[in-house]
């Protein structure tokens, strides 16, 4: 009983560690890649392919990361998970060409696919869905600080320090992970079933496809009917993959779990909700130095009042949610994040910084409301069933929102290049479009009910009350 209670205590520091090390490492090495091109004697351009390989690595592998937990324990994937990650980022900073940059990043990027999936599923399995909101709201902070710490510690590093510490920076992280997981994680197993490979294959593909069709719309590599062609590929695929699990005895994805309304509700919430904060940490600090000919380490610090209300606002969020209600929360705030990515199109060169400051402060606040929020009501009404493979498809839903919101925000800042006006002026349309796009997203959420989630936060009080 003593070793469960302590197991317990660590089990939510272990997935915020993990949580923090993959969105981290999502982010930080777009301000990098100058410096690394250099050193490694390569063209910037080409070295989006340092990105893209663990972005595909993450999204094809996720789906994997629920039948290894369930087959052979959580403990044991996650600690190989970990390892992975840990050994993947110390061949990166090793990497003297480009193609062992690669190789090395597909190797973190399987670590990187099962870490937080994994620990996520393992605090699904520990606390009961009454404990569910304060955990999960613990947890999110350090996936929310990542991103927008990622390009401001890139400059940093870069500036003072060079490009290897990007990927040094991971390895006491990765090992102080390894210690607690061996101590605190609980090993976790399910029934043995079958691998289904034929709809890893389907699911695993066509997701990479869909990505890959995103960003070629972005980045314009390709005529646009080629890019269309791999998205339509890659949603047949996914279309062929239901087909696929109706008829299989055990699918990689259980199709059932989608008959949960909450469960789908929060998905497609998600997907719409996060293109547009997703696009944040891309085009501000773009905006600023081109647009705004701020420096890029002064352009990443600007993100820095993000991640402190995203802190800040971890200590509200149930009493929020307990005055509001999960649907009316969800829906003003998704509301107020429009909003506020459509005010920084009023944002000029020689405007307050002060103002800036404090909008992006009040997002980061926002914003953390809604990833707890979203996050719970996604997950409260699965069963211990299908808790792994709904687990996995919100990890997939998370991890290709990233690039989901930098591959539109970048599609639409190009559209708007194609007319006249200045750049600042092409920044200042984009940004209301996303917010445009943001406040439309909170429609997703007017389809639950007000009851919804209440069973989160009731129960929790009921507790307190006979204590």
């Amino acid at each position: 009983m003593i070793r469960s209670a302590r197991s317990m205590a660590g089990l939510p520091w272990i997935a915020a560690m993990a949580f923090f090390m993959q969105s981290l490492d999502a982010t930080i090495l777009n301000t990098a890649l100058p410096a690394i091109a250099t050193s490694l004697q390569r063209s910037p351009l080409a070295m989006q392919s340092a990105v893209i390989s663990y972005t595909l690595t993450v999204a094809m592998l996720i789906p994997v990361s629920g039948w290894l937990a369930d087959r052979f324990g959580t403990r044991k994937i996650f600690i190989l998970a970990v390892t992975l990650f840990t050994l993947g980022s110390l061949a990166c900073a090793l990497s003297g060409s480009l193609s062992l940059l690669v190789i090395s990043r597909v190797v973190q990027g399987i670590g990187g696919a099962m870490m937080m999936p994994v620990a996520r599923l393992a605090l699904l399995r520990a606390y009961p869905r009454s404990e569910l909101l304060p955990v999960l709201n613990f947890v999110t902070m350090p996936g929310l600080v990542g991103p927008i710490l990622g390009p401001m510690l890139g400059g940093l590093l870069v500036t003072y320090a060079s490009w290897h510490w990007i990927f040094l920076i991971n390895i006491p992280i990765g090992l102080l992970g390894i210690f607690y997981a061996r101590k605190y994680m609980p090993d976790f197993t399910t029934p043995k079933r079958r691998f289904d490979f034929g709809g890893f294959v389907l699911f695993g593909v066509g997701l990479v496809l869909i990505s890959i069709g995103i960003e070629l719309f972005g980045e314009r590599i390709v005529s646009p009917w080629q890019a269309t062609a791999v998205l339509f590929t890659g949603v047949l695929l996914l279309l062929l993959y239901i087909v696929h699990a109706r008829r299989h005895p055990a699918p990689l994805i259980s199709l059932p779990m989608f008959k949960t309304r909450t469960f789908s509700i929060g998905i497609i919430g998600n997907i719409a909700s996060r293109l547009g904060t997703g696009c944040i940490p891309f085009l501000m600090p773009l905006m600023l130095q081109v647009g705004f000919g701020y420096p890029a380490i002064i352009a990443g610090c600007m993100m820095g009042p993000t991640a402190i209300g995203s802190l800040l606002a971890k200590s509200t969020v149930t009493q929020v949610l307990r005055r509001f209600g999960y649907r009316h929360t969800l829906v003003g705030i998704s509301v107020i994040i429009g909003f506020l990515i459509a005010s920084f199109s009023l944002q000029t060169p020689g405007g307050s910084v002060l103002l800036l400051l404090l909008a992006l402060f009040v997002l980061g606040m926002a914003m953390s409301t809604q990833f707890t929020a979203m996050n719970t009501i996604t997950l409260a009404d699965l069963n211990d069933e299908n808790a792994s493979g709904g687990n996995s498809v919100l990890a997939v839903t998370q991890q290709l929102s990233i690039s989901f919101g930098v591959a539109v925000s970048a599609a639409v800042l190009r559209f708007y290049q194609e007319f006249d006006g200045t750049t600042v002026q092409h920044f200042h349309a984009t940004f209301l479009t996303m917010g445009v796009i943001t406040v439309l997203a909170a429609f997703t959420f007017m389809l639950l009910r007000n009851g919804d989630g209440r069973h989160l936060i009731t129960n929790r009080d009921k507790k307190k009350k006979s204590a």
